[in-house]
């Protein structure tokens, strides 16, 4: 498949590379796994001298005779004797970018934990000392966002204060989904968008599988996902594991209860049978995999909260595939793909309010969007957004079909709303639904 969007990334990868021709770069790159980090450091920077480092689970030493060999065949600089230390190697790097400027790619940077922890101290080190005259432009990228963030925001960490720039890789946004489903299949159904948007949630590694394999329409695509040799059916499992360590059962089954719509602490902790709060705020601070979701316009001191897990992918993952993996290992793939599909219009229901909230952030001029529910769980508003300098609010309903649209209700919802919220009562209001229509 071909590369897609970034070029706003692109074109700020390659302006600070600009940079490092006078003054030494540190830039850090995050995202989630499969987002397309790797990819996009790599395009950006493919027209310059670059070295890129790939931090496998082996030895020190054994790392350094690959990036020996790496600096040998990309900067034509042959290096006598045997360097065993990361540390020296990057001392190396640091003096000869005084002479030439280069791009230093570090993909992966987070494994130096496992592989010799000590590494992070060193560059510290030799950052300070010789950044000063470096023309380096150092990129690092990691997938592992709970330790990403505590080598570069940790105030006890040694890399804590050393990056210059700092860029996180977002999905794809609604509007590139649209033009890439188009272009590989340009009659493509609103059901079709959908699917793609539910089950991949724009991230780049899913989106490109599916194009890839021929998976278009929603039915292609759940059959392509759900098969005895998918990479989907482990991917939950090999994107979190690894962040929660032996804890992970626990933070599975939250996140599960989560995706399935038990989004209030108390209705988590019934199916978790014990205190989770430390366990919620960890996920959202630490792993950055949930949110807390307020009733628009609330007052900041509300326990009228909800939980959200933020990630398409891993909502349908813990939906569906995480819920019954049972039967998948008697390899009853049939019956899971007759269930997801039995279940389908419900799930996607929600990721299509979703969907437009997205689509609405992405293309009109807001100040403030949300949804509302009361404490009782009643006038429920599926999107309330605001525009205060236009004074205006719009109140719309989304329903997979138009049928199900009911503007007398959502006046009667609109008009409890304005009740509790006085200060926008004097705004022009205007009442609209959305569906599958108008995607």
């Amino acid at each position: 498949m071909e590369f897609f969007n970034r070029e706003k990334e692109i074109a700020r990868l390659r302006e600070i590379r600009s940079f490092s021709t006078s003054s030494a770069q540190f830039t850090v790159i995050t995202g989630r796994r499969r987002i397309g980090k790797t990819q996009l450091a790599l395009i950006a920077n493919e027209d310059t001298p670059m070295l890129y480092f790939f931090v496998a689970r082996k030895a020190e030493s054994f790392l350094c005779q690959d990036f020996l060999q790496e600096i040998t065949e990309k900067l034509g600089i042959p290096i006598l004797g045997e360097i065993q230390s990361f540390g020296k190697l990057f001392e190396y790097l640091m003096i000869l970018s005084r002479q030439q400027s280069f791009t230093l790619f570090i993909d992966e940077f987070q494994e130096f934990y496992r592989v010799a922890p000590y590494v992070y101290s060193d560059i510290q080190h030799y950052w300070d000392l010789h950044s000063a005259k470096s023309k380096i432009n150092l990129i690092v990228c990691g997938s592992v966002y709970s330790l990403m963030h505590k080598i570069f925001e940790n105030k006890k960490e040694p890399l804590f204060g050393r990056m210059t720039a700092y860029m996180t890789v977002k999905p794809f946004e609604v509007s590139v989904l649209k033009d890439m489903l188009g272009r590989y299949h340009p009659k493509y159904t609103a059901e079709d968008l959908l699917a793609l948007y539910a089950f991949t949630g724009g991230v780049a590694k899913y989106v490109q599988l599916l194009m890839d394999g021929g998976a278009f329409t929603y039915q292609a695509m759940l059959s392509f996902m759900i098969r005895e040799d998918s990479i989907f059916i482990n991917e939950g499992k090999n994107m979190l594991i690894e962040e929660f360590g032996t804890e992970y059962a626990i933070y599975f089954t939250i996140l599960s209860a989560i995706a399935r719509g038990e989004n209030t602490r108390a209705k988590i902790e019934a199916v978790v049978n014990k205190e989770i709060g430390g366990y919620l705020t960890k996920l959202e601070h630490d792993y950055g995999l949930i949110s807390k979701t307020f009733p628009l316009l609330s007052k900041v001191e509300t326990k009228n909260l909800r939980y959200a897990l933020d990630d398409n992918f891993l909502i349908f993952w813990f939906r569906f595939i995480y819920k019954y993996g049972y039967m998948l290992e008697v390899g009853n793939y049939n019956g899971l793909r007759t269930i997801i599909d039995r279940d389908y219009k419900t799930f996607s229901g929600r990721i299509l309010e979703k969907y437009f909230r997205t689509k609405i952030i992405q293309t009109q001029n807001i100040t403030s969007i949300g949804n509302f529910w009361d404490r009782k769980g009643e006038n429920e508003i599926d999107l309330i957004v605001v525009n205060d300098l236009e004074k205006e609010v719009q109140f719309i309903e989304v329903k997979r079909n138009v049928e199900n649209i009911s503007i007398d209700l959502l006046r009667i919802k609109a008009a409890y709303f304005l009740q509790v919220n006085k200060q926008i009562n004097h705004y022009r209001i205007t009442y609209s639904g959305l569906t599958l229509n108008d995607m």
